[in-house]
């Protein structure tokens, strides 16, 4: 498969994932502040890996994702009704840190730049 296409198909699975968890999902564990922040599909379209961000305290995001693991075949059916495609994939979700360790940079940053003044 080209990188064009697995790209194009790791976006359509980011959109769908992310109107999912929106709108349709009622679980309680899952807070309104969860994001798709990345999807990485396989070659062979077996897995499905979706990167969460979950503004919260750490319980939080584990029972988020613990919400989203179960709700993970929920999810893989609605992908296979929006995507035409030869295999739906299975989705594994794990946690997107990258938000929190760009907040704690520019927070670095800030205080390097604070000390620079005084």
């Amino acid at each position: 498969m080209s990188i064009s296409r697995t790209s194009r198909l790791n976006e359509e699975v980011k959109r769908i994932v992310g109107d999912i968890i929106q709108n349709e999902l009622k679980d309680p564990r899952i807070p309104m502040l969860t994001s798709v922040t990345g999807v990485e599909v396989t070659k062979d379209l077996r897995y499905a890996k979706v990167f969460i961000s979950v503004f919260g305290k750490d319980d939080e995001k584990q029972k988020c994702l613990e919400g989203l693991k179960s709700a993970a075949g929920f999810i893989r059916k609605e992908i296979g009704k929006k995507i035409k495609a030869r295999y739906t994939p299975e989705v594994l979700f794990e946690l997107d840190k990258s938000i929190e360790y760009g907040m704690h940079i520019t927070k670095v940053l800030q205080e390097m730049k604070k000390d620079d003044t005084e």
